[in-house]
């Protein structure tokens, strides 16, 4: 019997808004994985691309965590949580996960590795990081319309320094995670 590989990464665990992302991905055969990339080293444009050709061309799907939960459960353990969401909507089950990192979700009946840094050696791994980013991003983008003063549309809710100071200037949203330091040293008087 043929092993099904799926790779699994999270994106957003350093963002101070919204949710996080995790993606699941099979490769299909036919796919060509010289393509495929960590998504940290494409731009915006080729990332769509790609996004539309690894789903073409895979088994995928998307998981993510909302802000209650990340703020309930702490940034990693809603990582992990969206990964599971992700590995669990799968349509086929893979005979290994490969998760970028070294945490595994907790799920039973399911083979696991952790590969550090596996989103720039293992096709898909990258191939998830692909999804999550602009899975992500869109999310994003669709809030910085309502948030025009923080520029999410350019730091998709990361610490800038122009984000920084735009949370100073008018406050916090409803999207912004309170439990993460630079916000909730914002918000406690000491």
């Amino acid at each position: 019997m043929k092993k099904i590989v799926a790779g699994v990464d999270e994106v957003g665990r350093g963002s101070l808004i919204g949710p996080v992302y995790a993606a699941a991905v099979i490769l299909k055969k036919n796919i060509d994985k010289s393509k495929i990339k960590d998504s940290k080293k494409l731009t915006k444009k080729n990332r769509e691309i790609l996004e539309r050709y690894i789903k073409k061309n895979s088994y995928w799907s998307i998981g993510s965590a909302s802000l209650k939960e990340i703020e309930k459960l702490n940034i990693l353990n809603a990582s992990l949580l969206a990964m599971k969401r992700a590995i669990k909507k799968l349509i086929k089950k893979p005979s290994y996960v490969l998760i970028d990192g070294n945490k595994i979700p907790e799920i039973k009946n399911y083979k696991f590795k952790c590969i550090v840094k596996g989103d720039e050696k293992i096709p898909q791994i990258s191939a998830a990081s692909i999804i999550a980013k602009v899975t992500r991003d869109r999310f994003v983008k669709k809030l910085s319309k309502k948030f025009t003063k923080y520029a999410w549309d350019k730091n998709a809710g990361y610490g800038t320094k122009l984000h920084l100071k735009a949370i100073k200037k008018f406050g916090v949203t409803i999207y912004h995670r309170k439990k993460f330091s630079p916000i909730h040293n914002m918000l406690s008087p000491n």
